[in-house]
């Protein structure tokens, strides 16, 4: 299935249905009153937090989604009945923005969650609603009021706990399938992975967590350079990010400190807030350096780069040091989840719909 992770909808709402001018006509009843009734409430339209869908590829070639209108009030005390609502099911991570004005009107963080995208016309008055002590033939009626209408631009921003950065072939896609159920297509070429792959990475038999593996940076991405800046996005919303070097590339010509410095700049260039985000260097492809040498490698490259932070030898093809590095993760994100306060779940219940 291709990944599509930005999608353009229109949305309508239904109409409500007009009310009704009608008056009570039986054997013996001369002056029976008015009954007509109000018009039916027009159909929502739902959006729904499905986890079961990871694109938004449902979306690319369906844009128009309308509700239905509600029904016209008749005689007889009858309301109409109120239009079919329409549920939308999209990913968890999706933010629903107004395409016109760019306001972020929702966003979809928890499974199940539902918000209102487009609220349904309430349904016309009848001329009962108008029958009073001096007015007791009223033939006022009200028309149903419109629906809302949206254009919707939908942007997914993957919920994981963990992204992986690099340059294109440092091994990133090797590395998750290493230590997680992901299997990501994997070659000896740039670029080889075209969208986000999400893996779950069990540590114990009720100890996980999310990782995402991202297209290759290059410099320039946040530019729009390259791959990986159409999904950069999909970093914002992970808790500790993992800066996957080659630390021996196939070319000895490439400067991978040179490298690494680039793809933090171009962080920093896209968003203040990822920059800042909690990060950690791995430095993979550990076993095609001598285990005499490591050391001497490492401290090298490490030095050179100026890092901080924690610093990981690991190998995806080996396996090597994977182990270490995700129990390690996990109990970093254990201790980030005690010390943030979980959300609020939403109240599922529609405020301010009524039943007409």
């Amino acid at each position: 299935m291709k990944f599509v992770d930005e999608a353009y909808i229109d949305v309508s709402a239904g109409d409500g249905g007009a009310g009704c001018v009608s008056f009570r006509h039986e054997k013996y009843k001369e002056f029976g009153g008015p009954n007509g009734g109000d018009g039916g409430r027009g159909g929502h339209v739902f959006a729904v937090a499905d986890p079961s869908l990871n694109t938004l590829v449902d979306y690319r070639f369906s844009r128009c989604h309308s509700a239905k209108r509600g029904q016209h009030g008749m005689g007889s005390d009858m309301f109409g009945a109120a239009g079919a609502d329409i549920t939308l099911k999209m990913p968890v991570g999706t933010l629903v923005i107004d395409a016109e004005t760019s306001e972020v009107l929702f966003e979809l963080l928890n499974p199940g969650e539902v918000v209102i995208m487009a609220k349904g016309g309430d349904g016309g008055f009848g001329n009962l609603r108008y029958k009073s002590a001096i007015n007791r033939a009223p033939r006022q009626k009200t028309p149903g009021w419109p629906g809302e209408k949206r254009k919707i631009k939908l942007e997914l921003k993957v919920l994981a706990d963990v992204g992986l950065l690099g340059m294109p072939n440092a091994g990133k896609s090797t590395l998750i399938t290493a230590i997680s159920n992901a299997r990501p297509r994997i070659a000896d070429y740039p670029f080889t992975t075209l969208h986000p792959h999400l893996g779950v990475v069990r540590v114990g038999p009720d100890q996980s967590f999310v990782v995402a593996d991202l297209p290759g940076l290059i410099e320039g991405a946040s530019e729009g350079e390259g791959l990986g800046h159409q999904f950069l996005r999909h970093l914002q919303r992970t808790r500790l990010l993992l800066h996957v070097v080659d630390i021996v590339p196939i070319d000895t010509a490439v400067d991978t400190v040179a490298q690494a410095k680039a793809i933090v700049d171009e962080l920093k260039k896209y968003d203040e807030s990822l920059y800042l985000k909690p990060r950690w260097l791995v430095l993979n492809k550990i076993d095609s350096i001598p285990p005499d040498q490591r050391a001497a490698w490492v401290k090298d490259f490490v030095s050179r780069f100026k890092f901080q932070g924690r610093v990981f030898e690991t190998s995806g093809l080996t396996h090597e040091g994977c182990d270490y590095l995700i129990k390690t993760v996990y109990q970093h994100l254990s201790i980030q989840q005690k010390t943030t306060q979980t959300p609020e779940v939403p109240d599922p219940r529609f405020v301010g719909c009524d039943s007409k």
